[in-house]
C-alpha cells in the first residue's frame, strides 16, 4: 500500500434525480482533484438517492449506461467511489458500489445484507448481492461495503482475510436515537467503526450523506478512522461536507507489528468449525 489523499464527499442527493446528482458529483470531483486528493468517496446511493422504493426501476442504470461511462472518464484523473443502483440484463436491481480507477470499471460491489427492519425495506425493491471479494487498485488491496453490510462482522472479517489493508463503506444512515448529547445512531457507527479498524489492523473510511427525504434526516458524520482505532477526521453532523484525510502506509506498518492479530489468524481453525456448525444445523 502507498499513502493516498482521500476525500469524503458528504453531499445531498437529491431523489430519483439521477442528472442533477451526476452533476453534483462532477462538481465534487473537480474540486477534489484541483485539492490534491488521489481518491474521492462519495455515500450509498449517490447518483440515485436512497428512498426510492417504486422509483427503483426508474432510475437504475446499466454498466455500460452513458452515465457511468461519464464517471469513467473522470476517473482517469483521480480515483472514484460511488454509489449506484444497477440493473442486470436480467431485470435484477441491485444496491451497488462501483471503484473507478484509470477509466475503467475496476470493482463492483453488490450489497449483500439488505435491512427490513424498522423504516428499512430493501429486499422488496432490491435484490441480495452474494459476495465480499478485496481487489487491487495503485493504492494497495482494498475492500467495499455498503452500510447494513459493516453491521455483520463477517463481512470486514473476509476483507480482510482477502488482503485488504483498507476498507470502504458508503453509507445512507438515517438519525435515529439521542443518548444524552450524542445521537444515537452517529455513536453506534462511531464504534463501529473504530473497532473494525482496530482489531483488523486496517484503514475504515465511513462516507455517509446527509439531507431529507419523505421526512428522514441523513446525519453525516462521515469519517476516517486509523488502523489503531483512532479517528483522524470527521465530517459535520447533518452538513454537506468534504473530508480530507491521508492515508499513511507508514501507520499501518506500525499497528500491524505492534499488534500482529492479523499475522495469529487462524483460518485453518475458523474455516474448521464454521464447516462443524453447517454440519451440526443442516444446513
Amino acid at each position: 500500500m502507498s499513502d493516498v489523499n482521500v476525500v469524503l464527499a458528504q453531499i445531498k442527493p437529491r431523489l430519483g434525480c439521477v442528472a442533477e446528482n451526476l452533476a453534483l458529483i462532477e462538481a465534487e470531483v473537480e474540486q477534489a482533484q484541483a485539492s490534491g486528493a488521489d481518491l474521492i468517496v462519495f455515500p450509498e446511493l449517490a447518483l440515485t438517492g436512497y428512498l426510492l422504493k417504486d422509483l427503483v426501476p426508474e432510475v437504475a442504470l446499466r454498466l455500460d449506461a452513458p452515465e457511468i461511462v461519464r464517471l469513467q472518464e473522470l476517473s482517469r484523473r483521480i480515483s472514484i467511489v460511488v454509489g449506484m443502483v444497477e440493473v442486470t440484463d436480467g431485470y435484477s436491481f441491485f444496491n451497488a458500489a462501483l471503484y473507478l480507477e484509470g477509466g475503467r470499471i475496476l470493482h463492483l460491489h453488490r450489497k449483500v445484507y439488505l435491512p427490513t427492519y424498522g423504516l428499512f425495506d430493501e429486499q422488496r425493491y432490491l435484490a441480495r448481492g452474494e459476495a465480499f471479494r478485496a481487489f487491487d487498485t495503485r493504492f494497495g488491496r482494498m475492500g467495499m461495503l455498503i452500510c447494513e453490510d459493516m453491521w455483520h462482522l463477517s463481512a470486514s472479517y473476509i476483507l480482510a482475510m482477502d488482503g485488504a489493508a483498507t476498507l470502504i463503506c458508503l453509507s445512507s444512515s438515517p438519525a435515529r436515537g439521542v443518548e444524552g448529547e450524542c445521537l444515537g445512531s452517529a455513536r453506534a457507527w462511531q464504534q463501529l467503526a473504530a473497532t473494525t479498524a482496530m482489531f483488523l489492523n486496517c484503514h475504515v473510511l465511513y462516507c455517509n450523506r446527509v439531507g431529507f427525504e419523505d421526512g428522514v434526516g441523513f446525519w453525516g458524520g462521515s469519517e476516517y478512522v486509523g488502523p489503531s482505532g483512532v479517528s483522524v477526521a470527521r465530517g459535520f453532523l447533518f452538513e454537506e461536507d468534504r473530508v480530507s484525510a491521508r492515508l499513511e502506509e507508514g501507520w499501518l506498518r506500525r499497528e500491524r507489528i505492534f499488534s500482529p492479530m492479523l499475522r495469529d489468524e487462524n483460518l485453518f481453525v475458523t474455516m474448521r468449525e464454521l464447516r462443524r456448525i453447517e454440519r451440526e444445523r443442516g444446513l
